[in-house]
């Protein structure tokens, strides 16, 4: 179901790692056989959970000012050396090259089965791009792995903040040349979709209940009443006149 507001948005921007792209499993693939590799025993999949779970925390730090502003790569990377020092990996003793690579795992994580196309048709009706925490080269990088056909790079690097602060999608409005009400923030995450429908931003949710595995207890409903609500992001192609 949509809105007769979505009717005068000129841009939808994407929350990407969850919505459009499967991080997960993805993460888990690459750091498979670099575990393997150099004995450090951990299942994947709680590999990649853990790691993610310090993307908060360290984003908190720049929101909080307690650190100057850093791109997302370089937090992934102080994380993921955390994370191996926890299961007893000794990381000045591993090769730069595998760190380096395995860091770069979050520019190569697939898209959901119905991303490409449903970006393909949303694409033909309204300008699309990301306003994520993703830099802008991490995005670039990203894009052309999965096919990703996003018209521009929005979010974090160009403001200089990380989601929810209101900057990020503030600035994003404004660097497409748009107010925030003729902007709709795409996302998995209430949460997101809270702090865009504050600044003004239309609100898309789409579901996406294995973001975090089969036992996800978050994000499997709509929080509030949004302005679309999806399974997919070919139903929000179709819920919003897309061809």
């Amino acid at each position: 179901m949509t809105s007769d507001a979505l009717e005068k948005v000129g841009f939808l921007g994407f929350d990407v790692f969850g919505t459009v792209v499967d991080w997960r499993s993805s993460v888990a693939r690459q750091a498979e056989p670099f575990l393997k590799r150099h004995g450090i025993d951990v299942d994947p999949h709680r590999f990649a959970d853990e790691w993610r779970a310090l993307y908060q925390p360290a984003m908190e730090a720049v929101r909080a000012g307690k650190r100057p502003w850093v791109k997302l790569n370089i937090l992934n990377r102080e994380n993921l050396e955390a994370v191996l020092a926890r299961h007893g990996a000794d990381v000045r003793q591993l090769p730069e090259t595998d760190l380096a690579d395995l860091n770069r795992a979050w520019q190569r994580l697939d898209p959901w089965p119905d991303s490409v196309a449903g970006l393909t048709r949303l694409k033909r009706r309204f300008p699309i791009g990301p306003i994520s925490n993703g830099s802008i080269a991490g995005m670039m990088n990203l894009a052309r792995f999965g096919g990703l056909p996003w018209d521009v790079i929005l979010g974090a690097e160009i403001a200089r903040s990380y989601k929810p602060q209101p900057q990020t999608y503030l600035r994003s409005a404004e660097a497409v040349g748009l107010p925030p009400e003729r902007v709709a923030m795409v996302a998995a995450h209430n949460a997101d979709l809270v702090a865009a429908r504050a600044l003004g931003l239309r609100t898309i949710f789409v579901r996406r209940p294995r973001e975090h595995g089969p036992g996800q207890t978050t994000d499997l409903e709509p929080a509030s009443d949004w302005d679309v609500v999806a399974q997919s992001l070919t139903e929000v192609a179709d819920a919003l006149g897309c061809p």
